[in-house]
């Protein structure tokens, strides 16, 4: 594999209150010259999303407006990882805040990108199990709805045309196989 490329200069180009989009002029190893341009964090810190099992076979959904795509949206609870706060933290304060439960036990699955040719963004997708209910106030405009689901049903989830979101639906596969190997190595150490 060849070395990373290296960034020569780095320019912010366009901010607004939430996103910063740089160019950067980049040297390859083989001594190729290019320019990028990329959506960059805004802050330090990161992005979360919570599967919340109710129980072995529950998941909560929730239902909330998506200005990018002007419709409502369901998928799992997702937020910014504050300063100064890790990304487990981040996770169960998001799900007090749009879920109404916190969790006893959180299990990292898995860290996802969107579109890592264009976008500086990365979405760490946290397991939340053990739940008991706590509510925080979030920054949500309207109060969200919360629909459990049948983890088994994904299939139904996705033909509803509601859950379109690329992030939750991998979380939700990888939920989902995550058990079943569980479930086979217990299985075996039974």
């Amino acid at each position: 594999m060849p070395n990373r490329p290296t960034i020569l200069k780095r320019t912010t180009i366009a901010q607004s209150r939430l996103f910063r989009i740089e160019s950067l002029d980049i040297q390859f190893s083989n001594g190729e010259l290019r320019n990028y341009e990329r959506l960059a964090r805004g802050k330090p810190g990161g992005a979360v999303l919570i599967v919340p099992m109710l129980d072995f076979e529950t998941v909560l959904l929730i239902r909330e407006y998506s200005a990018g795509v002007h419709r409502y949206e369901v998928g799992l609870p997702k937020g910014k990882t504050d300063e100064g706060e890790s990304f487990f933290e981040a996770a169960n304060r998001e799900l007090k805040e749009e879920v109404g439960y916190g969790a006893r036990n959180l299990h990292h699955l898995s860290s996802l990108s969107l579109a890592p040719s264009y976008l500086e963004h990365s979405t760490e997708i946290v397991l939340a199990q053990d739940l008991y209910a706590e509510r925080l106030i979030g920054d949500e405009p309207e109060e969200l709805e919360v629909i459990p689901w049948k983890l088994n049903n994904i299939n139904e989830l996705l033909a509803t045309g509601e859950c379109t979101e690329a992030r939750s639906i991998a979380a939700l596969f990888m939920t989902l196989e995550y058990f079943k190997q569980d479930a086979l190595a217990n299985r075996y150490l039974s």
